[in-house]
C-alpha cells in the first residue's frame, strides 16, 4: 500500500457540520473538499453510515476521502440519525426515516456553494445498502452510486437468512449493533448536551434481535428497502462490488442482469472491505478506479469505463484449505455481458456408488435408482467458517473432510481437463423428509489429489420454503419434493487431477441455526443433478489495470493494546458439550490528534450436545470503552439465543457507566414463536 501525500487540490477539511434533515433533526458530517470550491464549486460523493466518523471509521474514512478530496471532489462522511454525533435515536436498519434523511442531506449538499449540484453516493456494507435504496427514491441530485458488499433481496441475500434459513450472523451482527448503539456523542463536538443524548440512545434504541426474529419469512419488512422489488425505479449509474470471502457476491450479478442502466461490476478475492485494503489479496488501486467512475458520472469526462467489461472477476485458482489466507492465487477475467454467452451449463447426474457422473455419459455398470439417507449430527457445520468473512480471520471455511463425515458426499472422477466456473452452481434434489421441517445444506468442494477438500460454495434450503419464502408450508413425511438449492456465485479454476466434491447434510452449525429436531433425509440418486456454470477459455482477456492500491494518510494513533483475533473449537467430553469459541478483540486505540482512547473487545460462543437439538445456544458479548482525561465510557452488552421445538429464547442485557458510576442497566427476557424455522 502506497501512501501519497500530494494531490491536484489542497484540501479544507470542516471536522463536524451540522446538516438538517426531517424531523427537525441535524445529521453530523465531516467534510473534505478542495481548496477554493465556494468559488469553483466541484461534485460531491456522499457516504452515510451509522458507524461513528469521529471513531469507528477514523481510520479507514481519512485513508480513502482526502484522497478524493485532494482529486477535486467534495466528500461527504455523514452518521445516520442516533448515531456518533447526529440528532435522535436509531431504531433499526433502513428505516424510512433513515433515507428521507439522506435524500434530505444530498439536497442540502447540492445548495451549498461549493458543491456543482451533481452527488455520488458510495458505501460499503450499510453504506452499500442505503446507496441503492435512496436510488430507487430518484432524489434529483443523486447521479451515481458505489455499491459494495451490499445486497438488492434483505431477505434473501442479507445477513439475517439464507435460504429460508437462519443465520448465526443474525445473532452475531444484531450483537454488534447492541453494542454500537450504547455509544455517546463526543462532548468535543456537541458540548454539555452530550450526557442527554447518550441516555436517550440507552433507553431507546431497543433490541434489534427481537424485531429480527418476529419476521421469519419474506414478508413486508423484508421487501422495505429490497430494490429488486423493482428494479427500474434505478436510474441512476450503478458500480457494484464485492468479494469471494464476503457474503454479498450474489447481488452483484443480480444488479447486473436486472438494473437497466449504466452497470458495472467488480468482485475479487476479498472479504467484508474495501478493496484498496483486500484481504486475502490481491488488493487494488480501488481509489484511481472510483476517481474513473465519478469524473465519468460526476464530471462527464470520458475516462474509458463504459469500455470495460461489464463485470470483472478474481478467477480463483486451486488452494489448500485455510482458514485465513493472505493471498488467492488466481487472474482478472471479464464478461460484457451477464448472464455471459461464454458460460455454459455442465449437469452432473447424482449416481449410484455416491458419484458425480456427468448427464449423457453411460455408466460403467447397470445402474438403478438408489435412496440414500442423511441424517446429521447437530454440530456439523463447525469448519464452516462466518457467513461474512470481516477480513480479519481465521472465519474463512476449513479443510472439509472433518464436516463430511456427517454428510452425504458424492465426487466425480479424477478431473481429465482443468474446469474454469463462473456463476452460480445449482443442486437440484429428489428428496423426502421424515419431519414437516428440515433444512438441506450442500457444499461445493475441491478435492485436491492429496484428498485435502477446499469448499468452492455453498447454499441451504429451508425445506418449507421450496415453493416459496412468503407462504413457507410444512413437509408432510415420506413424501418426495424436487428442491432447487441455488449456490452462491464464483469464480473458480478446478485443476485436471483433481475432484468435484458435493457434500449434502441437514444440518450447518453454526452458520445456520438447527432445525427444530433431528431430520433424516432420503434423497433419489439419479434423479438428482448439479449443475456447473463452466466458462470456455478465452484467448486474451482484456481487463484493465487495477494497479496497485493507494490510500492518503490515515490518522496519528497510538497502539496502548494490540487486537487479537481467535477462533477454537472447544470439545468437552465429560460435559458432552461441543462450542465455537470466536474472540474479536480489537483492540485500544488512541486517536491522537482528538485525545480519544477507543477500546473494543467481543466474544461469541456458539455451542450443542451432541444428539439434542433443543441445546443449541448463541452467546455474544461486548465492551466498549471511550476515554479522554478524566472522562470514561464503558459499557457491556450480552445477548444469548436458545431454542426448543416451539420457540426461539431471547435474553440480553445492557450496562453503562460514567466513570466509576452505573448510569443504566437494561434487561430483556423475549419468547418468539418459530415459523417453520
Amino acid at each position: 500500500m502506497k501512501t501519497v501525500t500530494e494531490f491536484p487540490h489542497e484540501i479544507v477539511e470542516e471536522e463536524n457540520v451540522f446538516i438538517p434533515v426531517t424531523d427537525g433533526l441535524h445529521l453530523s458530517a465531516r467534510i473534505w473538499r478542495p481548496k477554493g470550491s465556494e468559488e469553483a464549486p466541484v461534485p460531491a460523493v456522499l457516504e452515510y453510515i451509522p458507524y461513528r466518523k469521529r471513531f469507528g471509521t477514523a481510520v479507514r474514512d481519512e485513508r480513502t476521502h482526502p484522497y478524493l478530496a485532494g482529486h477535486g471532489y467534495a466528500c461527504i462522511r455523514l452518521d445516520i440519525r442516533g448515531s456518533g454525533e447526529s440528532d435522535g435515536v436509531l431504531t433499526d436498519e433502513y428505516l424510512q426515516s433513515e433515507l428521507d434523511d439522506g435524500v434530505a442531506a444530498l439536497h442540502w449538499i447540492a445548495d451549498q456553494p461549493w458543491c456543482d449540484g451533481n452527488i455520488g453516493m458510495m458505501g460499503i456494507s450499510w453504506g452499500g445498502f442505503n446507496g441503492l435504496q435512496i436510488a430507487a427514491m430518484q432524489p434529483e441530485p443523486l447521479k451515481a452510486v458505489v455499491t459494495m458488499s451490499s445486497t438488492d433481496d434483505r431477505y434473501s441475500d442479507d445477513i439475517h437468512h439464507m435460504g429460508g434459513c437462519l443465520l448465526g450472523d443474525n445473532l452475531s451482527w444484531s450483537s454488534v449493533m447492541f453494542s454500537y448503539n450504547t455509544m455517546p456523542p463526543d462532548p468535543a463536538l456537541v458540548g454539555d448536551r452530550w450526557r442527554d443524548m447518550w441516555l436517550e440512545r440507552l433507553d431507546g434504541s431497543g433490541l434489534w434481535l427481537k424485531t429480527w426474529l418476529q419476521h421469519q419469512r419474506r414478508d413486508a419488512y423484508w421487501r422495505h428497502g429490497s430494490v429488486r422489488e423493482d428494479y427500474s425505479a434505478i436510474k441512476v449509474p450503478v458500480y457494484a462490488i464485492s468479494g469471494w470471502a464476503d457474503g454479498y457476491t450474489n447481488s452483484v450479478f443480480r444488479l447486473m442482469e436486472n438494473l437497466d442502466v449504466p452497470r458495472k461490476g467488480l468482485v475479487g478475492p476479498w472479504g467484508h472491505i474495501y478493496p484498496h485494503f483486500g484481504r486475502p489479496g490481491p488488493a487494488i488501486d480501488f481509489l484511481s478506479e472510483l476517481l474513473r467512475w465519478w469524473d465519468r458520472w460526476l464530471k462527464g469526462i470520458d475516462t474509458g469505463i463504459e469500455d470495460d467489461p461489464m463485470i470483472c472477476a478474481w478467477m480463483q485458482d486451486s488452494a489448500p484449505p485455510n482458514p485465513e489466507y493472505d493471498y488467492r492465487p488466481g487472474r482478472w477475467v471479464g464478461e460484457d455481458d451477464w448472464p455471459a454467452p461464454r458460460v455454459t451449463p455442465q449437469r452432473f447426474v447424482i449416481a449410484e456408488g455416491r458419484t458425480l457422473r456427468p448427464e449423457g455419459e453411460r455408466p460403467s455398470h447397470k445402474e438403478g435408482q438408489v435412496e440414500l439417507d442423511v441424517q446429521s449430527p447437530v454440530t456439523l457445520g463447525l469448519h464452516s467458517g462466518k457467513w461474512c468473512s470481516y477480513a480479519n480471520g481465521p472465519d474463512l471455511a476449513d479443510d472439509q473432510r472433518s464436516d463430511d463425515g456427517g454428510a452425504l458426499v458424492f465426487q466425480t472422477e479424477p478431473l481429465e481437463e482443468d474446469i474454469e466456473l463462473l456463476g452460480r452452481p445449482e443442486v437440484e434434489l429428489e428428496l423426502a423428509s421424515d419431519r414437516p421441517v428440515a433444512m438441506v445444506a450442500v457444499r461445493l468442494s475441491d478435492m485436491r489429489p492429496d484428498h485435502q477438500v477446499t469448499r468452492i460454495t455453498y447454499g441451504m434450503q429451508n425445506l418449507t420454503h421450496h415453493e416459496s419464502r412468503e407462504d413457507p408450508e410444512e413437509l408432510e413425511p415420506g413424501r418426495f419434493y424436487r428442491v432447487r438449492v441455488p449456490l452462491c456465485y464464483i469464480a473458480q479454476r478446478v485443476p485436471k487431477g483433481h475432484r468435484v466434491r458435493l457434500s449434502v447434510s441437514t444440518v450447518y452449525w453454526p452458520l445456520a441455526w438447527t432445525p427444530p429436531e433431528p431430520v433424516r433425509l432420503t434423497i433419489r440418486t439419479e434423479k438428482s443433478t448439479l449443475t456447473l456454470p463452466c466458462r470456455a477459455a478465452v484467448a486474451e482477456e482484456t481487463i484493465p489495470d487495477f494497479g496497485t492500491p493507494v490510500q492518503s494518510p490515515g490518522p496519528a494513533l497510538t497502539t496502548v493494546q494490540p487486537p487479537e483475533h481467535e477462533w477454537l473449537i472447544r470439545q468437552d467430553l465429560g460435559r458432552r458439550w461441543t462450542e465455537l469459541y470466536v474472540t474479536d478483540d480489537r483492540g485500544v486505540m488512541r486517536l491522537d490528534d482528538i485525545g480519544l482512547t477507543v477500546g473494543a473487545h467481543a466474544v461469541e460462543s456458539y455451542g450443542a450436545r451432541p444428539g439434542d437439538f433443543t441445546s443449541a445456544t448463541g452467546e455474544t458479548e461486548w465492551i466498549r470503552t471511550l476515554e479522554r482525561d478524566d472522562w470514561r465510557i464503558e459499557t457491556r452488552t450480552r445477548t444469548r439465543l436458545t431454542s426448543d421445538r416451539e420457540n426461539f429464547y431471547l435474553t440480553a442485557e445492557l450496562d453503562a457507566w460514567e466513570g466509576d458510576a452505573r448510569v443504566r442497566s437494561l434487561s430483556w427476557n423475549e419468547t418468539i414463536p418459530r415459523d417453520m424455522l
